[in-house]
């Protein structure tokens, strides 16, 4: 699969470290996300192992209980990096400009990737990335809802349903040789079934879509 230039294209096309130049230290998801996406890492990660936080910011979201060997950060904005107890290390590196990461090859059991990759440009080259630096066996883990800069996100992901979303990252997965079939999880609403059940609205829908290097 490779992206048309039109569908690369952002609405504010601008430099991205200007637009994540100030830190944000808030949560762009609900709880109900949140605890959704914690729980898919406490059954895909396993402990001492090496994570790679991609896109990352002042929070990870991984299991408080769980220890790991080391956990890499990345990030557009250095503040919120810095805040990220979680991280051993983090470095700053703008994807849509440079998508090759400075780390070797085969290093990581799993990378990570949260409500950020509607913003990549080049998820063909990034994709290609994850792959070489995960170790045989390691997971990445594509996590997004319907929440993001609008203005931010490529063409390809404003135009597109939820459903289409899907299958986009799945593409992305497919487009690189030696991924596993992407296995998908969605929860349409991130509220407790009762209160689904007694007609209370929304909650942010959770998607995940992941796939091992064989």
């Amino acid at each position: 699969m490779q992206l048309r230039p039109n569908q690369r294209q952002k609405l504010d096309d601008k430099d991205d470290k200007l637009f994540y130049a100030y830190p944000r230290f808030v949560t762009h998801v609900d709880e109900g996300f949140i605890q959704q996406l914690t729980d898919l890492y406490r059954d895909r990660l396993k402990p001492n192992t090496r994570i790679l936080d991609m896109m990352s910011s002042w929070v990870s979201h991984l299991p408080e209980e769980m220890q790991f060997d080391h956990v890499e950060g990345h990030g557009l904005n250095a503040e919120e990096l810095a805040r990220n107890t979680c991280l051993n290390h983090y470095f700053v590196q703008n994807l849509n400009e440079n998508p090759q990461l400075p780390l070797p090859d085969e290093n990581f059991d799993a990378v990570l990737n949260c409500v950020s990759v509607q913003y990549v440009q080049y998820p063909e080259a990034v994709f290609s990335e994850i792959y070489r630096i995960l170790k045989p066996g390691g997971v990445a883990i594509i996590s997004f809802s319907n929440r993001m800069f609008f203005e931010k996100a490529i063409q390809a992901w404003r135009e597109a349903s939820e459903s289409q979303r899907v299958e986009l990252v799945k593409a992305y997965f497919a487009s690189v040789p030696g991924f596993t079939i992407a296995e998908i999880i969605a929860h349409k609403s991130t509220l407790p079934n009762l209160f689904q059940w007694l007609g209370a609205a929304g909650g942010d829908p959770f998607y995940a879509v992941l796939a091992y290097r064989s």
